[in-house]
């Protein structure tokens, strides 16, 4: 059960809102900084993103066919900022883990509680 694409459209337009500036300064979340695929247009789509040895880490709490997710997908790449400030990433890939275990517990149990399994792995540049 992953969050309803109604559930997806309310915070789109209101949560989203409230979200967005703190987004990128409050650590287990970022804003991924991406470019549609059509439009050009930049968007700023708040996560849950965490650190892990190669990059970053973002769960994709309305799955993987997120038209921001398939953004950074056919770009290779994205830019999250995150804690004050932005870090350019690369190989972007989908991997399905029903354990969550990349993620911090309490956030593992969390996600767990909602269905989500599907995250978004992100490299730094090398």
């Amino acid at each position: 059960m992953v969050l309803s694409k109604k559930v997806a459209r309310f915070n789109k337009i209101a949560t989203n809102r409230i979200a967005r500036p703190l987004s990128g300064r409050v650590p287990g979340f970022a804003r991924v900084v991406h470019r549609g695929r059509k439009s050009g247009k930049v968007y700023r789509t708040p996560v849950n993103a965490f650190r892990n040895p190669e990059g970053y880490v973002v769960a994709l709490t309305y799955g993987p066919d997120s038209d921001w997710v398939r953004n950074v997908l056919a770009a290779g790449g994205c830019e999250l900022e995150t804690r004050g400030r932005t870090v350019k990433l690369t190989g972007p890939r989908v991997v399905h883990d029903e354990s969550r275990e990349t993620m911090p517990l309490g956030v593992r149990q969390i996600l767990g509680l909602i269905g989500v399994s599907d995250f978004l792995y992100l490299r730094l540049p090398e």
